[in-house]
């Protein structure tokens, strides 16, 4: 069953303008993400942004791109402007790979495209990671996921869930290292945190652009919060490979570009 990878591409960034466009190893960024996917079993790759410049840089090299409108408040809203204009069927699986993310393993592409086969019940399908530094567990920067033993998701949240009451019952922000936060971390239940790569059903997309934003959406600053209280299931599985951090910062850039530069020198693969 084919998938289509949509890549949402914004060019106003506040902390790094035109970041799509931003040159690593003598590409632009948005070229090395459409290059990861294009290597994932996706049937098709498009580029939505709102931009001319990158609708033009994209279609310089090849890509599927639609232009999208400017005045989407999420890249879950273009995203179904896309998968209306192409016209996909309700079951089509569709991925959304944010478009800073040059590094992306194209296997966590298809990792969540399968699990939509797999999982037919679910609307969404998403991944994550086990945590192991407690410092991690209490950012509220780091979101948590709950899910059952199925891997459908019960919550996400910026906070420590599931809370550890044997262990953490007279636990302060100041004692975060302390024996006890430690052995909760090897429990049973764990902590796992989000891996923001989602696979859709291309019907969930229409209704979740017209669902108000839910309580608790608003409450943790979490999008797929809305989906989960209007019903639509979402499965969650531990990914097959750790994602290299996205670029988000100056810092992030240079990394990424130096990492890229590397990876051509040592004649590997640039994922």
């Amino acid at each position: 069953m084919s998938f289509t990878v949509v890549i949402p591409a914004r060019y106003a960034s506040t902390r790094l303008p035109g970041k799509p466009l931003l040159d690593i190893a003598g590409k632009p960024m948005i070229r090395h993400v459409c290059e990861r996917a294009w290597e994932s079993r996706a049937s098709r790759v498009v580029v939505a942004t709102d931009d001319a410049r990158i609708y033009d840089a994209c279609k310089a090299f090849g890509a599927e791109v639609v232009l999208t409108s400017p005045n989407h408040v999420s890249g879950t809203d273009r995203l179904e402007e896309v998968v209306r204009k192409l016209g996909l069927d309700a079951e089509h699986r569709v991925v959304n790979v944010q478009g800073d993310e040059p590094l992306i393993p194209p296997r966590l592409i298809d990792q969540v495209a399968d699990n939509l086969d797999r999982y037919p019940h679910a609307a969404i399908a998403t991944l994550c990671e086990r945590l192991h530094d407690i410092e991690q567990v209490f950012d509220p920067n780091v979101v948590k996921v709950v899910f059952d033993l199925e891997g459908m998701a019960h919550y996400f949240s910026r906070a420590p869930v599931p809370w550890a009451r044997d262990h953490w019952s007279d636990m302060s922000r100041g004692n975060l290292l302390a024996t006890n936060a430690a052995a909760a971390l090897k429990g049973d239940a764990g902590y796992f945190r989000h891996i923001g790569i989602y696979g859709y059903r291309a019907s969930v997309l229409s209704r979740f652009v017209s669902w108000p934003p839910a309580p608790t959406e608003l409450a943790e600053s979490l999008e797929q919060l809305r989906a989960l209280y209007n019903g639509a299931r979402i499965h969650v599985e531990v990914a097959d490979q750790t994602p290299p951090p996205g670029v988000d910062t100056e810092a992030d850039l240079q990394r990424v570009r130096a990492w890229m530069c590397k990876s051509i020198e040592t004649g590997e693969n640039g994922a």
